[in-house]
C-alpha cells in the first residue's frame, strides 16, 4: 500500500480489462469459467462452547512461513467457493499458511444446533481466534473476509479493537449496509443472484428441519420455506427469531459493518467495486467514516468478489496479489 492511505478512500489500482468491464462478466466468469487452482485441505471439527461444532480447512503448510491467514467465507460458501479455494491457494504459493472456518452448516455437514450463521455473528470467529492465540502465539496472524464473512470481519474488528490478536485485516465485496443490500439484491438482473443464493439457503434449512425441532425456535414449518422469495423475507421469518433480533430490520440495522469502521485499531483495507451487482453506492464509505488504521481502495469495475484481469484464455484475479501483498507489508512492519 502506498504510504499515508489509511483513514481514506483511494482509488484501486485494478483496472478492468475491455472484455470484462461488465459487473456480471466480472461477477460470474471466475465462478464458472476460470480453471480452479489445485489445493489440499486438511479439514479439522472445532466444538463451540454451546455444543455445536464448526469444520475448519487448513491449507498446505509453506516450507518457509509468513504467518497464518484465517479466512471467512461469503453466504452459502464453503472453502470449495471459487473464490475460497483459489486465494488460499495464492497465499500459501505467497508464504503463507491458511485455514477457513466454515461457518455452521456450511461445511457440507448440518450443524447439532438450530442456531445458524449471519452477517453479524462474531461470537464463533472470536471463539477461533481465541483458540489460534493459545495454540499459536507467536504465529502472525492475519485476517481475510469475503463478501458476508466481510462484514462479520469489520464488525468484530470495531467491537473488540483490541482483543483479537490479528496483524492486519482485509474485507472484500462486503455489505456494508445490509439494508440497502436486501434492497438491491431484489432489483433487475441480481434478482438472479438472489433466487441462487435463496434456493441454497432454504435447501439447507429444510435438511436441518427434517432432523431438529425447529417449533419452540421459528414460527415457520417446513413446508412453507419455498414461499420465501427474497433475502428480508428470509431475514424476518428465519434469521431474526433465530438468533435474538426483532425483525429483519432489526437484525440490518445492529450487524452492518459500516458502523464499526470508526473503532478499527488494526491495518486493515476494504476492497470494493463500485459497480457491485449485490449492493449500491450508498454502502461505499467516506474519509470521514473511517478510523486512521482503515484503508478503503475502490475501483470502477470489479463487480462482486471478481477482479478479473487478463484475457479470456488467460485470466487471473488481481486480488490474490494485492491481498498477499498487504498482509506481507503489515507483518514485515511489525
Amino acid at each position: 500500500m502506498q504510504k499515508n492511505t489509511m483513514g481514506r478512500v483511494i482509488t484501486s489500482s485494478f483496472q478492468a480489462p475491455k472484455w470484462a468491464k461488465n459487473r456480471h462478466v466480472q461477477t460470474i466468469f471466475p465462478r464458472f469459467f476460470q480453471k480452479r487452482k489445485a489445493l489440499s485441505i486438511k479439514w479439522e471439527k472445532l466444538s463451540l462452547p454451546d455444543g455445536d461444532f464448526t469444520d475448519l480447512a487448513w491449507g498446505p503448510i509453506p516450507a518457509e512461513s509468513k504467518g497464518l491467514v484465517i479466512l471467512f467465507h461469503g453466504l452459502e460458501g464453503c472453502v470449495r467457493s471459487h473464490y475460497a479455494n483459489d486465494l488460499m491457494a495464492s497465499l500459501t504459493e505467497n508464504g503463507w499458511q491458511t485455514v477457513m472456518m466454515h461457518f455452521r452448516g456450511c461445511s457440507g455437514k448440518p450443524n447439532a444446533t438450530t442456531r445458524a450463521y449471519h452477517s453479524g455473528d462474531t461470537a464463533d470467529a472470536l471463539y477461533f481466534l481465541a483458540k489460534l492465540q493459545q495454540d499459536y502465539p507467536s504465529t502472525p496472524k492475519c485476517a481475510v473476509g469475503v463478501s458476508l464473512g466481510g462484514n462479520m470481519l469489520l464488525k468484530l474488528l470495531g467491537e473488540t479493537p483490541y482483543e483479537h490478536g490479528l496483524k492486519a485485516a482485509i474485507a472484500i465485496s462486503s455489505p456494508l449496509k445490509l439494508d440497502e443490500c436486501s434492497m438491491t439484491m431484489n432489483q433487475g438482473f441480481s434478482k438472479v443472484y438472489q433466487k441462487h443464493l435463496l434456493k441454497n439457503m432454504k435447501r439447507n434449512l429444510k435438511k436441518k428441519m427434517a432432523i431438529l425441532d425447529y417449533s419452540n425456535a421459528i414460527a415457520l414449518r417446513a413446508n412453507e420455506v419455498d414461499s420465501i422469495t427474497n433475502f428480508k423475507a428470509f431475514d424476518d421469518a428465519i434469521t431474526a427469531p433465530l438468533h435474538g433480533f426483532d425483525s429483519a430490520d432489526d437484525y440490518y440495522q445492529k450487524c452492518s459493518g459500516f458502523q464499526f469502521l470508526k473503532t478499527i485499531q488494526c491495518p486493515t483495507l476494504i476492497l470494493h467495486a463500485k459497480d457491485d451487482p449485490f449492493m449500491n453506492e450508498k454502502v461505499i464509505p467516506k474519509n470521514e467514516d473511517l478510523s486512521d488504521h482503515v484503508s478503503v481502495e475502490l475501483s470502477e469495475n470489479g463487480g462482486h468478489v471478481g477482479f478479473l484481469q487478463g484475457t479470456p484464455w488467460r485470466p487471473s484475479i488481481w486480488l490474490h496479489q494485492r491481498v498477499a501483498q498487504f498482509f506481507t507489508q503489515q507483518v514485515i512492519k511489525e
